[in-house]
């Protein structure tokens, strides 16, 4: 990932360092193990531990010559290990490193990614609870439907990123996990034991049963649930840039002192952070499908995976960090226009109150056919006016209508309180 769109702490975890530190733990514990099991002489790992050192360039250098980075590595370590080298890597096969180190990787991946959830539901949280009762318009087609609070709109979202948390622990757990099997799996080199041990000093779970890969269903699983979560950021994204339409303008973007929303045009204010939220979020999605066409390998093993996930692991994490962070400082950030937000209700001269209308004539005792009827006439006539002319008047100059309606009665038809009783019920089963 470019570093435009990159944050030091999720870059680290890719870089060539912490993978081959990895690996070296990999080793050592599996080591351990072997001492334990009698397989290699004791005093290895703890030998190992002291004196390994490795070098990227070095690791770089080697593999140019064999065309082979595990190998390379292996050989790097033996020139400071020196003869205790040759009990390294017993019985082990490149993928019981390359996928062990994968899955840490992706569960410190996880936790970061975690922690960027929980601080867009924070933001999410504090700004709900302060427009809970902010009255707007709902709109369904793009077109306005009943009203509704900005409140409510931002405790969907606050469920969304909280489903899509409870999704991210479920495919850490599933990634979270350990294979040292040995060719092809049948662990026949590198007994159950030592698998166990490095997990448990990894803190992963032992892969029950694999084949010279841990199974990637696991993995198409994770980067499935990180574009699941890109899709709930480019939902909340996608309002926010509606919002900001200048014939909306119902909420923007936080402008700061200085910035520039346009080359050309000094007036402008651009919804830059949810458009590049946006974009990010189809990147991460597109890390899906290769995820999923890597499950289906050649037999035990084949590496048409590898160059997939070499992309893929710190692409989507890394772009989805980022894409996190930014859109938690626009929430926090958000600017909210509630009287912008009112006048966009009114502006269609009450039609957003039709279904009351609706419900109260049928419970006047006309047939919902006629009401309905009815109401879409005096509708139809405020819509072609542009909302100038005024539903309620109409209403009450309805023969039909006002011989089942009284004017009091329609003014109350009138009144938002209507549409905020629940909000109290729906913000408890949300928030708790």
């Amino acid at each position: 990932m470019i570093p435009r769109y990159s944050r030091p702490d999720m870059t680290k975890i890719w870089e060539p360092e912490n993978r081959f530190n990895i690996w070296l733990d990999i080793e050592i514990y599996a080591a351990q193990a072997m001492e334990n099991l009698g397989i290699i002489p004791k005093g290895v790992a703890a030998h190992t531990r002291k004196t390994a050192k490795f070098n990227v360039e070095r690791i770089d250098e080697i593999e140019r010559e064999v065309k082979h980075d595990v190998i390379a590595f292996l050989t790097n370590i033996a020139e400071s290990v020196g003869p205790d080298s040759r009990f390294i890597h017993q019985g082990m096969t490149s993928s019981d490193v390359v996928d062990t180190c994968f899955s840490v990787q992706l569960t410190q991946a996880s936790d970061i990614l975690l922690t960027d959830i929980d601080r867009v539901l924070a933001a999410l949280k504090k700004r709900a609870i302060e427009h809970k009762k902010t009255i707007t318009v709902g709109r369904s087609h793009g077109i306005h439907a009943e009203p509704t609070t900005f409140g409510l709109k931002l405790a969907g979202h606050y469920a969304a990123f909280k489903r899509c948390r409870d999704r991210l622990v479920a495919a850490r757990a599933d990634v979270a996990v350990c294979m040292i099997s040995g060719p092809v799996g049948t662990h026949a080199s590198a007994p159950p034991a030592i698998q166990a041990h490095v997990a448990k000093k990894m803190g992963l779970t032992a892969e029950p049963v694999s084949t010279q890969v841990i199974p990637r269903d696991r993995y198409a699983h994770f980067f499935n649930t990180l574009g699941v979560i890109a899709s709930c950021m480019e939902n909340l994204a996608t309002e926010i840039r509606h919002l900001q339409r200048t014939e909306v303008r119902e909420a923007q973007e936080y402008f700061s002192k200085g910035q520039k929303g346009s080359s050309a045009m000094p007036h402008k204010k651009n919804p830059i952070l949810s458009e590049n939220i946006t974009g990010l979020a189809r990147l991460v999605r597109g890390y899906a499908v290769p995820a999923m066409e890597n499950v289906a390998l050649w037999h035990e093993r084949d590496i048409s995976h590898s160059s997939v996930e070499r992309v893929i692991g710190p692409d989507a994490t890394i772009a989805l960090d980022f894409a996190l962070n930014r859109l938690a400082g626009l929430v926090e950030q958000l600017i909210i226009y509630p009287e912008r937000m009112k006048a966009n209700l009114d502006s269609m001269g009450g039609l957003v109150f039709s279904q009351r209308v609706l419900l109260a004539l049928t419970q006047a005792g006309i047939a919902r056919e006629d009401a309905y009827r009815i109401v879409q006439k005096n509708a139809m006539a405020v819509w072609d006016s542009d909302g100038k002319k005024s539903f309620a008047k109409l209403l009450k100059a309805d023969k039909i209508v006002s011989k089942k309606l009284t004017a009091k009665k329609i003014d109350a038809i009138f009144d938002t309180d209507f549409y905020t009783a629940q909000v109290d019920k729906i913000f408890k089963g949300v928030f708790g």
